[in-house]
């Protein structure tokens, strides 16, 4: 298993060959170029501690105006997708109970990720498919002042999945198996 440094060049590559590259999250490349993304591993085994670590780094981008969005990295850990589907319930519902409702939203990324009614391997998926399991902390209102500013936003879902039908899931299984085959810092 790669070192903690290896997993975030992982991601990194992840961000820029396929989600910017592909144009999935128009939002990402601005961020991603300022570097400011922050990328936590998290290696607790215990889902205890695994929503301790996504309630200080809630803290952490409150605390830190440099720090748009951060990404909850899990290398060992949820490679069942139903299990980490149990995770993402509890981490919503802990963004909730800690009162960060309205301030921040999970969205969520996993190696396995299907979408409700899809095959396991329909192209569609691997617009969440990502080398581990992740969770992505966002602010809210700063998707809300990207969103102002972007032309039709609600036409992102079906424009991603007519590009990732275009694409072929062979083809983006083998992007994303290139994340993890080469370290880009």
């Amino acid at each position: 298993m790669p070192n903690e440094a290896a997993i975030i060049g992982h991601t990194k590559r992840w961000l820029s060959s396929v989600v910017i590259a592909h144009n999935f999250c128009p939002f990402a490349k601005r961020e991603f170029d300022l570097g400011r993304i922050h990328y936590e591993v998290i290696e607790a085994a215990e889902v205890g501690l695994q929503l301790e670590r996504l309630a200080l780094e809630c803290a952490k981008l409150g605390a830190s105006a440099a720090i748009e969005t951060t990404l909850l990295i899990f290398p060992r850990l949820l490679d069942d997708f139903d299990d980490y589907l149990d995770l993402l319930d509890m981490a919503n519902g802990m963004i909730q109970a800690q009162g960060y409702e309205g301030i921040y939203q999970l969205a969520s990324f996993h190696p396995s990720y299907r979408f409700e009614g899809t095959g396991e391997d329909d192209a569609q998926n691997y617009t969440n498919r990502s080398p581990y399991p992740m969770l992505h902390i966002l602010r809210e209102a700063s998707v809300e002042a990207v969103l102002k500013t972007y032309s039709n936003p609600e036409t992102i879902p079906q424009r991603n999945i007519a590009l990732t039908e275009t694409l072929g899931a062979d083809t983006l299984r083998a992007m994303l198996e290139s994340c993890q085959n080469k370290l880009s810092t």
